[in-house]
C-alpha cells in the first residue's frame, strides 16, 4: 500500500485527508510540524509527502513551507511533494514547481483532482524506482563483464548490444564455429574479435577475409592458398587465409558471397580441418577455429540454391544476431562522443537530431557523420547543421520548451479539462513536461480548472 506523510498544523485539514486517502487504499502519516515531518522521513519509508506552507498562526509569507521544502529536496531529492497552499497566483505555482515541487493545491481542493494527482505522481515515482533499480543492475551486470573479460574497447550502452557481448563471451570458450548476423556498418568484426579475445585461442593470430570483395575465380586460393602455376598469374606459391589463421581465428566477412564451389571445400575444412592448396595434391592440417558473418538471407539463398544447407548448419552452430543502430537507441550518444573525441561536445539539438535520425549506414554511417562534423564545425560544440542530417522529426526529441510544437490555449484547455485539472496528466498528453505547461498557462493567463 503507498504511504503520503502530510505536514499540516491543522489538525483539521490532516484528518480530513487521512480520511481522503483511506477510501482510496493509501496509508496517511501525519506530522503537525516541519520538524516532526523530517523525523518521520526518517523513520518511514514515504511514497509521497503533502506539506502546507505555513505553520505559524497569522503567517502567510509561506517561508516556512519553503525552508521545509528546501530540506525535503536536500535529504530526498526524488521525493514528489505537493505544496497545499492558499496562494492562487499562478507566477507563484510556476516558481514552486521551477524549485521542483511535483504540484501545488490551492486550499479548499478538490478530492477528485487531489487523489487524481496523488496516484499520478506515486505511480511516476514507482516507474522511477523500478527503472533505477534496473539500471543499476544493468551497470553491475555491465561492469563485471568488463572486468571478466576483454571487450577489444568497443562502446556500448544499450541493453541489446550488451546481450549479444555477453553471448559472444559466453560461446568464446567453446570450439565451435559462430555465425554473426546484422547489418552492414553494425559492428560484425568487433563481435568476432571479441570472440577471439576470449577464446583459448586468444593468443594466436586473428585472420580476416571478406568474401564479397575478393573474385570468385580468387576465392579458393585465398582462402587455401595455391601452388606456383596453379593459375594464370600464379608465380609462386602462396599462402591461404586457412594456414594463416592456424592456431587463432579466421574471420570470413560476407559469408554469403562465397560461390558453391568455395561452400564445399570450406565444408569439407570445418569437418576435418584438412585441404590442399591449389594445384597441389598434398593434404594440409590446420586448427582453426572459424567465425562468419553475413548481412544476407541465408535461408532464403538456401532455397534459392545459391548457398549450402549442410555448410549452413555447419556454421551456425551458434549464431549472434546484432540488431541495427536505431534498435539500440542508447548505443548512439556514446559512440558519437566516441568518434567525436574530448575536444568537442554535443548541443543538444544536435542529440536530438542524431537520436532522430534512423541510421540506415548503421555504426559506419554515425563514424563517418561525427568524423565530418569534427572537422567542419567552427565552435566547440557541435550543432545540428554540422551534422548534415534530415532535420529531427518533431516530437522523436525530448520535450524541451523551444516551441517547435507549441499547443494553443484551446488545445491547454481541452487537455487540463480531460485530465481534470491534473497538471502532470495534462502535460504528459501534451507532450510537454509540467514546468513547460505551467509556463504556457502563465503566458496565455490559463487559470487551471
Amino acid at each position: 500500500m503507498p504511504t503520503v506523510l502530510i505536514i499540516d498544523d491543522n489538525a483539521a485539514v490532516s484528518v480530513a485527508l487521512e480520511v481522503l486517502f483511506s477510501l482510496h487504499d493509501i496509508e496517511a502519516l501525519c506530522a503537525a510540524s516541519p520538524e516532526a515531518g523530517l523525523a518521520m522521513l526518517e523513520q518511514h519509508a514515504v511514497d509521497l509527502v503533502i506539506q502546507d506552507m505555513n505553520f505559524t498562526a497569522d503567517t502567510t509569507s509561506g517561508e516556512e513551507g519553503t525552508a521545509l521544502f528546501g530540506a525535503i529536496r536536500d535529504r530526498y531529492p526524488d521525493l514528489p511533494v505537493i505544496l497545499l497552499t492558499a496562494w492562487t497566483h499562478l507566477n507563484a505555482a510556476v516558481d514552486l514547481i521551477k524549485a521542483g515541487a511535483a504540484d501545488y493545491l490551492a486550499k479548499p481542493w478538490d478530492d477528485h483532482k487531489l487523489i487524481a494527482t496523488v496516484n499520478n505522481l506515486i505511480e511516476l515515482g514507482q516507474a522511477k524506482r523500478a527503472l533505477q533499480q534496473r539500471v543499476q543492475v544493468e551497470m553491475r551486470q555491465r561492469r563485471e563483464l568488463e572486468r571478466g573479460h576483454d571487450l577489444r574497447g568497443m562502446v556500448f550502452q544499450d541493453p541489446a548490444t550488451e546481450r549479444v557481448i555477453h553471448l559472444a563471451c559466453q560461446v568464446a570458450r567453446a570450439d565451435v564455429p559462430v555465425l554473426i548476423s546484422g547489418p552492414n556498418g553494425t559492428g560484425k568484426e568487433r563481435i568476432a574479435e571479441i570472440i577471439q579475445a576470449n577464446s583459448s585461442v586468444r593468443n594466436g593470430p586473428f585472420v580476416v577475409l571478406n568474401c564479397g570483395a575478393i573474385p570468385s575465380e580468387l576465392i579458393e586460393a585465398e582462402l587455401f592458398g595455391a601452388d606456383a602455376g596453379a593459375y594464370t598469374g600464379a608465380s609462386k606459391a602462396r599462402e591461404g587465409k586457412f594456414e594463416a589463421a592456424d592456431g587463432g581465428t579466421l574471420f570470413l566477412d560476407e559469408i554469403g558471397n562465397l560461390p558453391l564451389a568455395g561452400q564445399m571445400k570450406l565444408l569439407r575444412v570445418l569437418e576435418t580441418g584438412r585441404f590442399e592448396r591449389l594445384g597441389s595434391n598434398r593434404e594440409r592440417q590446420v586448427k582453426v577455429r572459424v567465425v562468419s558473418a553475413t548481412n544476407a538471407d541465408l535461408p532464403a539463398m538456401i532455397k534459392a540454391g545459391t548457398f549450402r544447407e549442410d555448410l549452413f548448419y555447419r556454421l551456425n552452430v551458434i549464431e549472434l544476431r546484432l540488431p541495427p543502430l536505431a534498435a539500440r537507441p542508447m548505443d548512439i550518444l556514446p559512440l558519437a562522443m566516441h568518434f567525436l573525441g574530448p575536444e568537442k561536445q554535443l548541443h543538444p539539438d544536435a542529440q536530438a537530431a542524431l537520436l532522430a535520425h534512423p541510421w540506415p549506414g548503421n555504426v559506419r554511417e554515425l563514424k563517418n557523420v561525427m568524423m565530418r562534423a569534427g572537422l567542419l564545425a567552427t565552435g566547440d560544440a557541435i550543432k545540428v547543421a554540422d551534422l548534415g542530417l534530415p532535420a529531427a522529426v518533431p516530437g522523436n526529441g525530448s520535450s524541451s520548451d523551444d516551441g517547435s510544437r507549441e499547443p494553443d490555449r484551446d488545445a491547454i484547455s481541452l487537455a487540463l479539462s480531460r485530465a481534470g485539472g491534473v497538471v502532470a496528466q495534462a502535460a504528459a498528453e501534451l507532450g510537454l513536461s509540467r514546468q513547460a505547461l505551467y509556463r504556457r498557462m502563465e503566458r496565455l493567463g490559463i487559470v487551471r480548472p
